[in-house]
């Protein structure tokens, strides 16, 4: 599951296009199906919002919760291809953006009615 925060005003024109540019990311780096989109947008007041200096009204965070198991290097691929495409393709500059990977244990995912370490069935890897 993806949680992504911004700014109303900045967030809510971009969300349909943000959430296919953060899906082709998970496609190509990790594997996942086309079908195995979860995203949750959060738009909030600018007041409701404080983010460091040296950003702009359009900082976005970008939180990643998914199941341990992928190595640092396809973690490390995952956030460089992010920060690439968000740029090329939304004009949203590095600094603006913030990535975070929360991993949990598969028998820490509770998900059609089985928790993450009795799935045998998934459609991706997860040790990638």
């Amino acid at each position: 599951m993806i949680v992504v925060y911004g700014i109303k005003e900045n967030l809510n024109p971009i969300k349909a296009k943000l959430s296919n540019v953060i899906h082709g990311c998970m496609r190509s780096v990790l594997g996942m199906p086309e079908d195995k989109r979860a995203h949750r947008f959060v738009p909030l007041e600018k007041e409701d919002f404080y983010y460091p200096g040296g950003r702009t009204d359009a900082y976005t965070v970008i939180e990643i919760n998914m199941m341990a198991g992928r190595k640092p290097e396809t973690q490390r691929t995952l956030i460089k291809s992010l920060f690439q495409k968000l740029e090329s393709q939304l004009s949203l500059a590095p600094a603006d953006v913030e990535i975070t990977i929360k991993e949990q244990a598969p028998y820490q995912w509770g998900f059609r009615g089985i928790t993450g370490d009795e799935a045998n069935d998934l459609k991706y890897k997860v040790n990638v």
